[in-house]
């Protein structure tokens, strides 16, 4: 797995490209960027069903918007994010060390796995220092290169959907605020270099979450006071929704992936019953993951940013919210993206959500 912590570097004034694709189970998202010095501009972006076999897909993709080396990320069982306490030592002495460490914290064996870590907070008490460890296994990745190079694309960097989405929201998002306070807390994840805190004069300490809800699996990703704390991804999304529409109306996928996103007056009420109860259990796993962070943890969860094209369910923030009891924000992954005249914001607006990976993909 290579560079998946490189941030994109805005400095100099060299044009250049960088493409994030992002490979789903129901869609292949696809978002190109333009950097020039400190301005990133959204050159293209694009949304296709995938299929068992995405080749062609692909070759659409790199034909339709120019790419060939391409940001690609996975998630689920086959991947890991840990978060460690480490003694203290430099990025020289954690690359000799970090084998024998992560050995002990992902449930592969580190043959199995490519790996790679980044020192997220290098002064903890008692010598100790943060470190995030990313491993994903080498068959998984070894599969997405071949069907990317039947495509005729390359792979230019590797990452895990959970680091892409905060990498998407940190460059957005640098300061937010929070619920029941005046304060703005920094969105960035180097906190060592940027000074990442509360703002100055407030005494408050407080987390929020970023949950992306996809086709069949949701990202919890929680940040603490900036810095990304807990990572997990939950095997329930939107399909699970869009079956029980389906059990409960009897009708097609089609037919239930409309009812679940723009239910008709006549079965509003119905199809929102159905929705409650796969959030239910789904709002269950996410409360027993901010339960366990807050018992390892000062801080604890007070705002969800939500995303992914479950976000577009009828309803479905306002639901989460009352379940978990807590205020519930979809976010714009080009908050701080030039959009130019040139694209299409009406299509653009219509895959609000659904983009977030792949803009956090770009970025790298």
């Amino acid at each position: 797995m290579k560079n998946i912590f490189n941030k994109m570097k805005v400095s100099g004034t060299k044009e250049r490209f960088s493409f994030g694709l992002d490979i789903g189970t129901q869609s292949i998202k696809c978002v190109k960027l333009k950097i020039n010095g400190s301005n990133i501009e959204l050159v293209s972006f694009g949304l296709q069903e995938s299929q068992l076999d995405p080749t062609e897909i692909l070759k659409k993709i790199r034909h339709d918007q120019g790419a060939d080396l391409v940001n690609i990320s996975f998630c689920g069982a086959s991947t890991v994010i840990r978060y460690v306490n480490f003694l203290r030592m430099n990025k020289v002495e954690l690359k000799g060390a970090l084998k024998f460490e992560a050995q002990k914290h992902i449930p592969f064996s580190v043959e199995e796995v490519n790996l790679d870590a980044e020192i997220l907070k290098d002064d903890l008490p008692e010598n100790k220092m943060l470190v995030l460890i990313a491993a994903i296994k080498k068959e998984l990745v070894l599969q997405r290169i071949k069907i990317l190079e039947n495509a005729g694309l390359r792979a230019n960097l590797i990452d895990i959907d959970s680091l892409a989405l905060v990498n998407a929201f940190s460059f957005n998002y640098p300061k937010i605020e929070l619920p029941d306070s005046g304060s703005a807390v920094s969105g960035s994840q180097n906190q060592k270099t940027d000074g990442v805190g509360l703002a100055p004069g407030s005494q408050n300490h407080k987390s929020v979450c970023l949950l992306n809800i996809g086709s069949a699996i949701t990202n919890v990703n929680i940040l603490d006071n900036g810095l990304v704390r807990l990572s997990r991804d939950i095997h329930s999304g939107g399909a699970s929704f869009t079956k029980k529409i389906m059990d409960v109306f009897d009708v097609d996928f089609k037919t239930a992936e409309d009812l679940k996103i723009n239910p008709t007056a006549d079965k509003t009420d119905k199809a929102r019953v159905c929705i409650e109860n796969v959030l239910t259990s789904l709002a269950s796993e996410i409360r027993t993951s901010f339960d366990y962070y807050e018992s390892q943890n000062t801080s604890s969860v007070v705002k969800i940013f939500l995303s992914g094209g479950s976000s577009k369910i009828s309803g479905l923030k306002e639901m989460l919210s009352a379940c978990l009891g807590l205020p519930v924000e979809t976010w714009d992954p080009f908050k701080q993206i030039i959009i130019p005249e040139t694209i299409d914001k009406q299509k653009l607006d219509k895959l609000h959500g659904e983009l977030n990976v792949a803009v956090g993909l770009a970025l790298r």
